[in-house]
């Protein structure tokens, strides 16, 4: 979520491939078989935060939520966990470079379609989190 949310560059052996479309699905990248990550590029934000909600038994974030401001006053959010691969949340992206506080995130909702569920978490359930991390990334973000 870090490198998505703070719109990092992965280097390979190859090529440069933008956090935006480095990470194509769960567990896989845009990366050739012959590739190998020989360095990854962050910009500095100006704050960034990240919150999770970890699984009780493994720990894993069933959502995690990585929130970062850049100078130029854009905002960045990323989700993991919640589908079925990290994703970008424009809606709270919006609301956040507005302005960026907990607050400005109140009625902004993520739709559960495509989100995960199972035994853990309902997609309807993992959709409230995303919002509820988010708002605590934002309070985290320093």
């Amino acid at each position: 979520s870090a490198c998505l949310a703070l719109g990092a560059t992965i280097h390979t052996s190859d090529r440069k491939i933008a956090a935006d479309k480095f990470f194509t699905g769960m567990f896989s990248t845009a990366l050739k078989g012959s590739e190998v990550i020989t360095a990854v590029e962050f910009p500095i934000p100006k704050k960034c935060g990240y919150a999770k909600f970890p699984n009780p038994a493994s720990l894993y974030a069933m959502v995690g939520v990585f929130v970062a401001q850049m100078g130029d006053g854009s905002v960045r959010v990323a989700v993991t966990g919640a589908g079925p691969g990290v994703f970008r949340v424009p809606e709270m992206e919006a609301a956040l470079a507005k302005s960026f506080s907990a607050k400005a995130l109140d009625g902004v909702a993520v739709k559960a379609k495509g989100l995960n569920s199972d035994m853990h978490a309902s997609a309807e359930y993992r959709a409230h989190l995303i919002t509820v991390m988010a708002k605590r990334a934002v309070d985290a973000a320093k």
